[in-house]
C-alpha cells in the first residue's frame, strides 16, 4: 500500500477533452494533474480511457447466489406476477429451501461471487445474509469469512437479515443477537413481512433496538409488494429520527412508492430528508421499482444495487455494475446523457454516500479505490458494460483485465 501509483493519461468525467495523471500514495489520491510529466513509482497507461471512484454495489443476497435451480421457480413466478401482489407468498415459498443452508457450499459461491466483484471494479458491497430458524448462521458465518478472505480486494458489509419476520417469526431475534455478536456489521429488517400494521411498527422498534444496542447501522428491505397501504419505510424515518441516528439508516427497494399518491410521496420525501436515509433501488428484479428520478430531484441520495444473483428471485446476474446501470436505463427511462451521468452517481459516489462509504471520490485525498476503462465515456462504458481495463483497490491494481 506505500507504493506509489501513477495512472497515466486518464480521462475523467466532465473533463473529456483533457488527459490526466493521476497520482496514488498510501492508499489515497495524492495528486491529479495534467498529463504528460514523469511518472512517479510504477505506472499504467489509460490510453485515453475514462477513470472513475469503483463501483459500489448497495445491495446483494449474497448468501443466496447461485441457489436459483436448487430453489425452484415457484418464488420467481409469484414475486414478479400480478404487479407484486404475491411478493410475500414468494418469500414463504423460498423459505423452506433454506433448512438445507450450509456454510460448506454457501462459501464457495461466495466466493465465485468475489472474485467476479473483483474482475468488475465492484469493490464495496453491502451484503445480507439470512438469519431465521431455518437458515441459523449458516450464511451469516459464510459472509463473515469471506469478508476477511477479501479484505483489500472487495469490502463487504454483512447484514444480518431476518428475512422471515421476527413478530411472526420465534427466535429470529435471539439469532439476530448472535449475528451481531459474531461480528455482523450492519442490522437488517423486512418489516412489510408482518402480518398487521402493529407488528410492522413492532418490527422496526425491535430491529432498531438493536441497532442502538451494538451501535450498527441499518439496512431495511421496505414495502417491496405491490400494495400502496404498505407503509414501513415513513416508519422506519420516524423512528431513526427519534432515535437520533439519521445517516445511519439505509432504505432498499420500497417498490409500493411508485403506486404512491403525490401528496404522501412529497410528505414522504421531507421525512426521508429529516431522517437522513438514502435508497438502493434495484429495477432490474421487479415489475415495480422506487421512483429514482423524483427522488434524486428532490435531493435523496439514490444507489442501485445488484439485489440477486440466480436465486429464487432473479435468475441471472454477474456483479457488474456497468451492467445494472445499462439495465436501469431500460427500465427507468433514463437515455438522455444526462440520465446516464446520474446511472452511473448511482453506483459509485450516490452509492458510497447511501452506504455511508466515506471519501469515495476521485479527488485530491480521495480514495484510492478506482477503476480504468476501456472507453472514453459514460455513455459507452454503459452501453457495453465491460470489465474495466484495471481495477484498484487502496491504491494497488488488483485486477488487469487486459
Amino acid at each position: 500500500m506505500n507504493e506509489t501509483l501513477t495512472i497515466r493519461n486518464a480521462r475523467l468525467r466532465g473533463r473529456d477533452t483533457q488527459l490526466f495523471d493521476i497520482v496514488l500514495e498510501q492508499g489515497l489520491i495524492q495528486d491529479i494533474v495534467e498529463a504528460g510529466g514523469p511518472p512517479q513509482g510504477t505506472a499504467i497507461d489509460a490510453n485515453g480511457g475514462l477513470v472513475t471512484e469503483s463501483f459500489v454495489n448497495g445491495h446483494l443476497h449474497l448468501d443466496k447466489v447461485y441457489t436459483f435451480e436448487r430453489a425452484g421457480q415457484e418464488a420467481l413466478a409469484e414475486y414478479n406476477q400480478g404487479g407484486m401482489g404475491g411478493a410475500m407468498t414468494a418469500i414463504e415459498r423460498a423459505a423452506d429451501f433454506k433448512t438445507a443452508y450450509d456454510e460448506s457450499w454457501i462459501l464457495p459461491n461466495v466466493r465465485t461471487v468475489c472474485d467476479l466483484a473483483v474482475k468488475y471494479g465492484n469493490t464495496h458491497i453491502r451484503a445480507f445474509a439470512d438469519v431465521d430458524t431455518k437458515a441459523r448462521l449458516e450464511g451469516i458465518n459464510a459472509l463473515l469469512k469471506a469478508r476477511e478472505e477479501y479484505r483489500g480486494r472487495v469490502e463487504l458489509q454483512v447484514v444480518a437479515f431476518p428475512q422471515d419476520g421476527v413478530v411472526r417469526e420465534p427466535g429470529a431475534e435471539a439469532l439476530m443477537v448472535e449475528a451481531l455478536e459474531a461480528g455482523a456489521d450492519v442490522v437488517g429488517g423486512i418489516p412489510w413481512i408482518e402480518f398487521t400494521k402493529a407488528g410492522e411498527q413492532e418490527h422496526v422498534d425491535r430491529m432498531c433496538a438493536l441497532a442502538r444496542r451494538y451501535d450498527k447501522n441499518i439496512s431495511m428491505l421496505l414495502d417491496d409488494v405491490g400494495d400502496p397501504e404498505e407503509r414501513t419505510l415513513e416508519m422506519l424515518c420516524l423512528k431513526v429520527i427519534e432515535l437520533g441516528w439519521q445517516g445511519r439508516a439505509t432504505a432498499q427497494h420500497c417498490r409500493a412508492m411508485l403506486l404512491y399518491n403525490e401528496n404522501y410521496f412529497r410528505k414522504l420525501v421531507a421525512l426521508l430528508k429529516q431522517a437522513g436515509i438514502g435508497i438502493v433501488a434495484d429495477p432490474q428484479t421487479g415489475p415495480l421499482h422506487a421512483r429514482v428520478r423524483e427522488l434524486a430531484a428532490a435531493g435523496i441520495p439514490v444507489a442501485l444495487g445488484q439485489d440477486d444473483i440466480a436465486d429464487a428471485y432473479y435468475p441471472f446476474g454477474e456483479c457488474n455494475m456497468l451492467q445494472i446501470a445499462f439495465l436501469a436505463a431500460h427500465l427507468l427511462w433514463m437515455m438522455t446523457y444526462e440520465d446516464m451521468e446520474l446511472l452511473y452517481d448511482m453506483i459509485t459516489v450516490n452509492a458510497a454516500e447511501v452506504l455511508g462509504i466515506k471519501g469515495h471520490r476521485l479527488e485530491s485525498g480521495g480514495s484510492g479505490d478506482l477503476v480504468v476503462l476501456g472507453e472514453s465515456d459514460v455513455y459507452h462504458a454503459i452501453w457495453y458494460h465491460r470489465a474495466p481495463r484495471y481495477v484498484i483497490k487502496d491504491g494497488v491494481v488488483i485486477a488487469d483485465n487486459r
